[in-house]
């Protein structure tokens, strides 16, 4: 796909003179970028909660992963270095490896639960190998069944295994008799499910007497298994069985009432959506207020709303204004609405009378009025600031797709706003406030879902190619959330920019990609594909350089494709050309010199230790950077950082014991080490913290062990 740029230059891009012929940078100093991290902080902290649902930007490292904690010993073998060292340490108090499942859960879900086409095959097949895979799509429903498969088991109890388990930790997990379930157990290319673990679990629940359903969602990394596909029961089915439940006698006359009616054809609905839909339905009087919540129930009333409040001519520009605004700072202080609906009110007014002045009242209607009519509410919650929690009046949609249709429907049914809104949005993109910046890249991307080209041509390009970076960051941001509401052809054309002629494309898709492979992890291997072919390129300025190398470390925070991640790198270590090379060893210096929380050193003392490929994949990738004459500072700056991590978490004191012997292959790598350790400081320039003298002695039996494997001749 190739987008073509808007005819007329937007006013966020620079000046083609000020460009070089060859589309380099300009001449001119460049103002300073935000650093990727922070840039992905803010898009995480500020963009509307429904296009991130489903992603793992949620937690402390903003995106989550598999991380288990490790006190005192280790429970678990330890895989290091070139070769394999075995450590058996004394055992650690186990986490908590299941919760029981309260019975009246179980029986409150077995009342209404509907089997489907699988189930029966399913429960077979679960008695006879007492362990079953249960595959299936998103929201299907797969993690209910998995339950009640138990449950019609007849086992005593059942049990919820930690998210966390992996499939070489399920059989340690399995102590008891009953039942117990793994829901959406977290696979990849270097964590896969094979036949030989559920040999060996099926081995323990014969043992224990327990049987297990380990849920999935469709997946490639099911080597030698066979799951069993969930298909989710008919909408109708699952109405009847809470009609059922609440014992109503006229089931099939509700079932043929116009608004259930509706609500059936309106195609395949989630489990969880027409259990709400039916709960509505059981509660049915017979009152118009009743038959109305029916009716507004669902898509096709918010889409219906929209289409009336856009096209009422009774409705005021100015109304019309608050309700846009509304919908671009959903679930934003209700100020926030109210104020940047006021300009975008101005925009509109010059459009379509541009022969008068705007007339803003400056005392108008009160937020409750001006809510209800926009069929929204809201409420004082804490919102958070760089100051801390701060109470503010939040508002919002009361129907929670109102935003997105709203927004569709205006730009894609009622053209002749564009002008406004573009001139509107690019305001907001130039705003002060981070979460303007980042509502008006969120409102982007949900424009560009509705209709890429334009999209792209009349807001994203002209921020693409600003020689400012800011407007750069939010088409960047526009440009990732585009991707996670699966916009079409947007990996295409981030791919394609990554090359462009333009110096501010590439940025532009660089910053992108590395915003974009934290939130959908799956992309991370095609995101440093493309990072490593505008590598391979060369001729990178000294700012796209480090915005590759940015970026690049940012897949190394993409949760449980963090081992995947270390091997690709591990690869392009053998590429034959020196600028990918040196992008991943400065990628990898660059993700290892991070301590907040859920960084890099956190991941490995409590994962990626334990994990055989990640554990030699790092150890090579730290040997390399040590060695490398360009990259031996900063990747000793990285190891001063990780000791001093150590100083507060006995996990990654205990990693580092067993990482360095793996990175003393000679004598030089002795001596490298040691020095790191003996000019180590504390950071407000104290004596040597104990932490690193420990490490000396580490350091000194390694080396003593590799003297005797090696004696000199």
């Amino acid at each position: 796909m190739t987008v073509h740029p808007a005819q007329e230059p937007a006013p966020d891009a620079e000046p083609a003179q000020r460009q070089d012929p060859d589309g380099g940078e300009p001449a001119d100093d460049m103002e300073v970028a935000q650093e990727a991290r922070a840039a992905q902080r803010e898009l995480v902290a500020h963009t509307p909660g429904f296009i991130l649902e489903g992603t793992p930007a949620v937690g402390g490292s903003l995106v989550g992963g598999a991380q288990h904690g490790v006190s005192g010993g280790v429970a678990r073998d330890v895989f290091m270095g070139r070769t394999d060292i075995h450590y058996h340490g004394p055992s650690a108090p186990a986490e908590p490896a299941s919760g029981r499942i309260p019975a009246e859960v179980l029986d409150t879900l077995a009342a209404v639960f509907v089997e489907g086409p699988a189930f029966a095959a399913a429960l077979e097949r679960l008695r006879e190998e007492r362990v079953l895979v249960l595959s299936g799509a998103h929201a299907s429903g797969r993690h209910a069944a998995a339950l009640m498969l138990l449950h019609r088991m007849g086992v005593p109890s059942v049990h919820a295994l930690a998210a966390e388990t992996g499939p070489s930790e399920l059989t340690a997990r399995l102590t008891g008799p009953g039942g117990h379930v793994l829901r959406d157990l977290p696979l990849s290319r270097n964590r896969p499910l094979r036949d030989t673990h559920l040999y060996a679990v099926r081995d323990q629940l014969r043992k224990v007497d327990g049987h297990l359903v380990v849920t999935v969602e469709n997946s490639p990394f099911l080597l030698g298994t066979t799951p069993t596909v969930w298909v989710p029961p008919d909408a109708a089915d699952v109405l009847r069985a809470h009609l059922a439940e609440v014992r109503r006698p006229d089931t099939e006359r509700l079932l043929a009432f116009p608004p259930v009616r509706d609500f059936l054809a309106r195609g395949a609905h989630p489990p969880s959506e027409a259990a709400v839909f039916a709960r509505l339905l059981a509660g049915y009087d017979g009152s118009t207020e009743a038959a109305a919540r029916l009716t507004d129930f669902g898509q096709a009333a918010v889409e219906q709303q929209c289409r009336e409040w856009l096209g009422d001519p009774d409705t005021t520009l100015h109304d019309k204004a608050f309700l846009l605004s509304l919908a671009v700072f959903d679930r934003a202080p209700y100020a926030l609405a109210a104020e940047l609906a006021d300009r975008l009110f101005v925009h509109f007014q010059r459009l379509q009378h541009p022969e008068e002045p705007p007339d803003i009242p400056v005392f108008g209607l009160t937020a409750g009025t001006r809510l209800e009519r926009a069929l929204a509410t809201g409420e004082t919650c804490d919102v958070d600031t760089e100051w801390g929690p701060v109470p503010q009046f939040v508002a919002y949609f009361r129907k929670e797709g109102t935003p997105g249709v709203l927004l569709t429907e205006v730009w894609t049914e009622h053209p002749s706003t564009r002008p406004a809104l573009v001139a509107w949005l690019r305001e907001l993109a130039r705003d002060g406030r981070p979460v303007v910046r980042t509502r008006a890249a969120a409102a982007t991307a949900l424009l560009a879902r509705a209709d890429l080209s334009s999209t792209v041509a009349l807001l994203i390009n002209g921020w693409a190619v600003a020689k400012s970076p800011g407007p750069r960051v939010t088409a960047a941001n526009a440009l990732t959330l585009a991707q996670l509401l699966d916009a079409p052809a947007v990996l295409r054309l981030l791919t394609q920019w990554c090359t462009d002629t333009h110096w501010a494309r590439r940025w532009t898709a660089i910053r992108a990609f590395g915003l974009l492979a934290p939130l959908r992890p799956g992309l991370a291997a095609p995101a440093l594909s493309a990072l490593a072919s505008r590598a391979r390129a060369g001729n990178s300025s000294p700012a796209e350089a480090d915005n590759l190398i940015q970026s690049t470390a940012l897949l190394l925070s993409v949760g449980v494709h963090r081992g995947e991640m270390l091997a690709e790198l591990v690869r392009l270590l053998h590429h034959d050309t020196a600028t990918v090379r040196a992008l991943a060893l400065d990628a990898f210096v660059r993700a290892c010199d991070h301590a907040e929380e859920g960084a890099l050193v956190e991941w490995y003392a409590d994962q990626g230790m334990y994990e055989t490929g990640s554990a030699r994949d790092l150890a090579a990738l730290w040997r390399t950077a040590l060695g490398d004459r360009a990259h031996t500072r900063g990747a000793l700056d990285a190891l001063h950082t990780w000791v001093h991590v150590a100083e507060r978490r006995a996990d990654t004191e205990h990693a580092l014991r067993l990482l360095l012997p793996a990175l003393v292959v000679n004598a030089d790598d002795h001596k490298r080490l040691q020095h790191a350790l003996l000019a180590l400081r504390a950071p407000d320039d104290g004596p040597r913290p104990p932490v690193a003298d420990r490490l000396l002695d580490v350091l000194a039996h390694a080396d003593d062990a590799r003297s005797t494997q090696s004696p000199r001749s």
